[in-house]
């Protein structure tokens, strides 16, 4: 389905229809967890993340590669890209988020969220990797802005999203009621319905 990719306003949001037209759902099976390893830089992160990376690194560190706890301990718990955003520490000569954890057949983890699904730590993970494919930009005027973001190694999970039926805010509905609120996610459920019956 093609739209005009119009804006709406909900809040101080400003939210491109193709997150709530377009369709997505993780297809971890096709691509590893490459999203963990490829990339200019690593993921963004708040002010309030890096806080709470230094609070829990002693939890998640362990599953780290060697490689990741290197470069942690020689530039800190975050670095500074160079569009001068705050994000994740990348090891030396690769791609590679120093957090990531490989099992032994080569899939890639978060190892923050590994020892949070496990009960250790109170932080999950940066939530600009939680609402991949949505990015969220803050404006001039204020207000923010989510717009989505397509990525060659996430071919895969747009093929998954469409044939499952999955828009996605749907799938993200857990990060998106975490960081926005579940007025907001009520809020863009009703957009999407009147914005696909006018399709």
């Amino acid at each position: 389905m093609k739209n005009d990719h119009t804006i709406i306003q909900i809040d101080d949001c400003l939210v491109s229809s193709e997150i709530l037209t377009e369709y997505f759902s993780c297809d971890y099976g096709k691509c590893k967890g490459c999203c963990c390893i490829i990339g200019d830089s690593g993921a963004p992160l708040e002010e309030c993340e890096a806080e709470a990376i230094e609070k829990n690194y002693s939890i998640f560190s362990p599953e780290m590669r060697q490689e990741g706890r290197d470069r942690v301990a020689a530039t800190g718990f975050f670095e500074i890209d160079g569009d001068g955003d705050m994000v994740t520490p990348l090891v030396p000569g690769s791609e590679e988020c120093a957090y990531a954890h490989f099992d032994g057949e080569g899939n890639c983890f978060c190892s923050m969220e590994k020892c949070w699904f496990q009960g250790k730590g109170d932080f999950r993970k940066p939530i600009s990797c939680w609402l991949y494919p949505i990015r969220v930009s803050v404006l001039g005027s204020g207000l923010r802005a989510l717009n989505l973001h397509r990525w060659d190694i996430c071919k895969d999970a747009f093929i998954k999203g469409r044939k499952e039926k999955v828009r996605v805010f749907e799938f993200l509905r857990e990060p998106i009621e975490r960081y926005f609120g579940e007025d907001f996610y009520s809020a863009l459920s009703e957009a999407s319905r009147m914005l696909n019956a006018r399709s």
